[in-house]
C-alpha cells in the first residue's frame, strides 16, 4: 500500500512528517510512504503579523486542498496552527504524545525573561505571546517575529534583539535546546490551544488511512487537546485572539487552565476548571464562558475592533 502525507516545508514541519512516517513503517511492513511538500500562505506571506493575515487555517489551507483532491493520504500539522473546524470531509484522526507545553525565552546572552534588561527588545507575532510578555515585562520592547525556526534564530543576531520567544515543543524536537534560556512557567505563561501536539489530519471517508493512524493515537493527549480546543472553539478562535489554554492531568483530577490577556496592556483575566477527562469539550466551554465573564469579553472586543 502506498500512502502519501501532505507536509509544509519547513524543518519542524518535515520533522512531523518523518516522525509519522517512522511510526507508521515500524508498525505497518510494506507501507510504502512518502512526503509531499505543499507551500501555504502563511509560509509565503512572512511580511505580516499572525494576527495581520490571521485567517484560520493559513498554515493548513492549501495541504487540506491537496489532501481533499487525493493528492495526499493525510497531513501533520502542530495542532496549535490547526483550525478548531476542519474543512468538510476531514477529520482529527490521531493526535501525538504532547512534546513539552511551555513557552521559551531564546535570549542573545542566556538571560531569563526576570534578568533582560530595561526595555529589552524581545519578538514573537504571537498577540497570547505579547499579552503575557506584556503583564510580566510592562517595560519590553515587543517586536514582530515571523520565519520557521531557524530563521527565528538567526534573527536574534541579525536584527539586535534581546530574545525570542517560540514554542518549547519545536526547539526540542529539532534538537535545538542550547537555544533555550529559560522555559517559561505554563501557570503564568498559559500555551496556546494544542501546544506540543501534533495533529494527523486524514478524510472522513478513508477509514483505511485512519485505521493506520490510530497506532499513533495519544488517549491522553487527545482529552487535553479537547478540553483546550474546545475553549477555543466558544471564543471564535485563531490567530487573532490573545487566548491560552493548558488541560493536563494533576492526581485525579483533569484540571484546565485558561487565560486572556490584551496584547498592548496586559491585564490578564485567568479562570481554571476541574473535572474529569469525559467531561473535556463541556469544561472547555465552561472555561470560555467564565474568561468572559471575569473580562475577557471586554479584551476581546477591544482587540478585535
Amino acid at each position: 500500500m502506498k500512502v502519501v502525507i501532505g507536509s509544509r516545508g519547513s524543518q519542524l514541519a518535515l520533522w512531523q512528517s518523518e516522525w509519522a512516517k517512522s511510526q507508521l513503517a515500524s508498525t505497518h511492513d510494506g507501507l510504502d510512504v512518502t512526503i509531499e511538500v505543499i507551500k501555504t500562505e502563511g509560509d509565503a506571506n512572512l511580511a505580516a503579523s499572525f494576527s495581520e493575515i490571521g485567517s484560520k487555517g493559513v498554515f493548513t489551507k492549501e495541504v487540506d486542498e491537496a489532501l481533499l483532491s487525493g493528492r495526499t493520504d493525510f497531513s501533520v500539522h502542530s495542532l496549535k496552527d490547526l483550525p478548531t473546524t476542519l474543512l468538510d470531509g476531514l477529520e482529527l484522526a490521531a493526535v501525538s504524545p504532547r512534546e513539552d507545553v511551555r513557552d521559551a525565552i531564546c535570549a542573545r546572552d542566556g538571560l531569563s525573561l526576570s534578568d533582560l534588561p530595561d526595555g529589552a527588545r524581545v519578538a514573537t507575532s504571537s498577540l497570547r505571546r505579547q499579552a503575557l510578555l506584556r503583564s510580566a515585562r510592562p517595560d519590553v520592547n515587543l517586536r514582530p517575529l515571523r520565519g520557521n525556526i531557524d530563521t527565528r534564530i538567526r534573527k536574534l543576531e541579525t536584527e539586535e534583539l534581546d530574545a525570542i520567544v517560540l514554542a518549547g515543543a519545536g526547539l526540542k524536537r529539532l534538537k535545538l535546546n542550547e537555544h533555550i534560556s529559560q522555559l517559561l512557567p505554563p501557570s503564568e505563561f498559559v500555551p496556546a490551544a494544542g501546544q506540543g501536539v501534533m495533529a494527523l489530519v486524514a478524510r472522513t471517508n478513508d477509514p483505511q488511512v485512519s485505521e493506520l493512524l490510530s497506532v499513533v493515537e495519544d488517549t491522553d493527549a487527545r482529552a487535553a487537546i479537547t478540553a483546550e480546543r474546545s475553549a477555543l472553539a466558544e471564543l471564535g478562535g485563531g490567530c487573532k485572539i490573545p487566548f491560552g489554554a493548558w488541560a493536563r492531568r494533576e492526581e485525579d483530577d483533569f484540571v484546565l487552565d485558561g487565560v486572556i490577556a490584551h496584547p498592548e496592556k496586559g491585564n490578564p483575566v485567568r479562570a481554571q476548571i476541574i473535572g474529569t477527562e469525559d467531561q473535556a469539550a463541556a469544561m472547555g466551554k465552561a472555561l470560555a464562558e467564565e474568561l468572559l465573564r471575569l473580562g475577557g469579553d471586554a479584551i476581546l472586543k477591544e482587540v478585535l475592533a
